[in-house]
């Protein structure tokens, strides 16, 4: 008599519990991940004083004479390192994440769409590592400077900022920005499957504006640079991934009138 490992490895079986087949890849997947992350996080937390330096850099750079950055609990300090590091490991696993997503759901893509394999893994973290890279070098220092403005004899007021709260808002917003730029890398893949053209793309630009609008009014500070400097590049993203859908409708057109002929 067989046993129940040989059973569900016979086809029919297998057709049988798709979901159950599609849990058990999806959990090898995510502890993949998390060995990875775990590696990656206990590096980073071994460079921890010089990831602390790195982060808090744009804020020191432009902070006024007499205000200062402190961890006001006792285990701020402690807490805000085990942060910086799981970021860390976070933006460093990126590529390795993305890979392991694209092993999951490539069993399901017919064979002309899994040789985007490469494109995507390395399209995505590029452009998550630029938006990641657009916060820290420019929209940092703008939205640093319109708020200490505050901190001046001026106003009689000086800065002491918690560390906690400042990594938590660089987190927030560093993760917000990698995450949009990926913008042209969805509308990619959607165009692939058919579901985005670059006709509709253009006949709903407009709303598409307003709700970049909306986007970055959500994601960011309360104040307008920091709000139009995350609408600008998605703005340009967006117009990106016009010419992107209408080279991928292009293609798929060709594909389709070749494969009539044959």
């Amino acid at each position: 008599m067989n046993n129940s490992s040989d059973n569900l490895s016979k086809p029919e079986v297998t057709s049988r519990y798709p979901l159950m087949h599609h849990l058990v890849e999806l959990r090898k997947r995510l502890v993949y991940v998390i060995i990875f992350l775990i590696i990656v996080f206990i590096g980073a937390y071994s460079q921890g004083k010089l990831l602390m330096n790195f982060a808090i850099a744009p804020l020191v750079e432009i902070m006024p004479e007499g205000s200062t950055i402190a961890f006001i609990k006792l285990t701020e300090g402690f807490i805000t390192e085990l942060k910086l590091s799981a970021l860390v490991a976070f933006f460093v696993s990126m590529p390795f994440i993305l890979f392991q997503l694209w092993k999951f759901i490539a069993p399901g893509l017919y064979v002309n769409e899994k040789k985007y394999f490469i494109t995507f893994v390395v399209s995505a973290s590029i452009l998550f590592f630029i938006g990641a890279s657009f916060a820290y070098f420019i929209v940092f220092p703008l939205g640093f400077q319109f708020f200490l403005k505050y901190a001046s004899p001026e106003w009689n007021m000086i800065a002491s900022l918690s560390v906690d709260w400042y990594l938590s808002f660089v987190i927030k917003l560093t993760l917000a920005f990698g995450l949009v730029f990926e913008m042209p890398v969805i509308m990619f893949f959607l165009a692939l499957m058919g579901i985005v053209t670059d006709k509709k793309l253009i006949k709903y630009r407009r709303y598409a504006i307003v709700g970049i609008f909306i986007l970055a009014a959500v994601l960011t500070p309360p104040d307008v640079i920091s709000q139009v400097t995350m609408a600008i590049p998605l703005l340009v993203l967006y117009e990106i991934s016009i010419f992107i859908a209408r080279f991928v409708n292009r293609k798929n057109k060709e594909e389709s009138t070749l494969n009539i002929y044959e």
